[in-house]
């Protein structure tokens, strides 16, 4: 999958900013972005849904608007709601959905991988929140796709369902199938991206291996976890340089890793009988390089826009398999 300057306008709001990536056969590709940063509007482009202002995508070198129809039997769309009749069961739905694919995979056989074969016969409504995502995931491979769009795939899922889902798409990787994942799960995130692309406010800020997008961020700042709130300017004098609460309970001290500082939180921590939760000496995690380039709030257009597409999210759903 090729993405070349693409722009996306609605009216006068530029949702998406002369975007450019590639998703590659065989990979996790990992879409990161805070709400208004445009991702959903790339995205929903990428699977045919939304026209773009200009640029040049192309999804297994076909255009996802102009071929919309010759690309629904070869890639799959797992969406987060909407579209399902409440009554309907789960391998029902799955043997509905088979019958639009030449060659589909088994839908006893599919449950059976998102771990629903008990919940076979249950009604959609009667399903947990984590157990209508399985299903929609099941739906999204049935047709055997070469591309899958995942959209927050283990969001509301019980530990059990999030194995399934890991499984699954390392399965998926291994068989050749792009792979191309949104989510606010950053610890999901660097756990099963082989590419990620940061969005923020319609561009990309970043976007590479995960390893070398944290090992490029690595600074001289000292990282630490303890609980919300702490006396900061107290700290800051006894270390000698500023201590900032980047969120909750997570906190950076702009002096270099040293033993000395090192020594000095910890001692600060220890006299106020505070606990250490994580201590990183320079070492930043997807979460610390995410923070870092997204740290702007979107616009009210943004998030309006965003609010607009979520609407229409349960249409797509009914026309993803026509």
């Amino acid at each position: 999958m090729e993405v070349r300057d693409l722009v996306i306008r609605y009216g006068d709001l530029v949702a998406v900013d002369g975007v450019s990536f590639t998703a590659a056969v065989g990979e996790v590709t990992v879409v990161l972005g805070p709400n208004g940063a445009g991702k959903t509007s790339t995205v929903e482009h990428l699977e045919g849904y939304r026209r773009a202002s200009s640029g040049r995508v192309r999804v297994l070198g076909l255009d996802p608007v102009a071929d919309h129809r010759r690309l629904t039997r070869r890639v799959g769309v797992m969406l987060q709601s909407g579209g399902i009749p409440t009554a309907i069961r789960p391998l029902e739905l799955l043997r509905q959905y088979a019958g639009f694919f030449p060659h589909p995979l088994d839908p006893e056989h599919l449950l059976d991988r998102v771990r629903l074969t008990q919940r076979a016969r249950t009604p959609f409504r009667r399903l947990s929140g984590g157990e209508q995502q399985r299903l929609s995931l099941a739906l999204a491979l049935v047709g055997r796709p070469e591309v899958v769009f995942l959209d927050e795939p283990t969001s509301g899922v019980d530990l059990d369902g999030r194995d399934a889902v890991r499984t699954i798409v390392a399965e998926l990787r291994a068989d050749g199938v792009a792979v191309v994942l949104t989510t606010h799960d950053l610890d999901e995130a660097e756990r099963t991206a082989d590419h990620v692309v940061i969005l923020d406010r319609g561009r990309v800020v970043a976007d590479g291996p995960p390893e070398q997008l944290m090992r490029d961020a690595a600074g001289e700042d000292l990282l630490f976890r303890a609980p919300a709130g702490l006396d900061r300017d107290d700290l800051a004098r006894v270390v000698g340089a500023p201590v900032e609460e980047v969120s909750p309970g997570e906190y950076r001290v702009g002096a270099a890793p040293d033993p000395a500082t090192v020594a000095a939180v910890t001692a600060w921590l220890a006299e106020h009988d505070l606990p250490l939760g994580d201590l990183r000496a320079g070492r930043q995690r997807l979460d610390d390089v995410f923070r870092r380039l997204t740290a702007g709030e979107p616009s009210s257009g943004a998030a309006s826009a965003a609010t607009g597409r979520r609407a229409n999210r349960a249409r797509r759903r009914r026309g993803a398999a026509g």
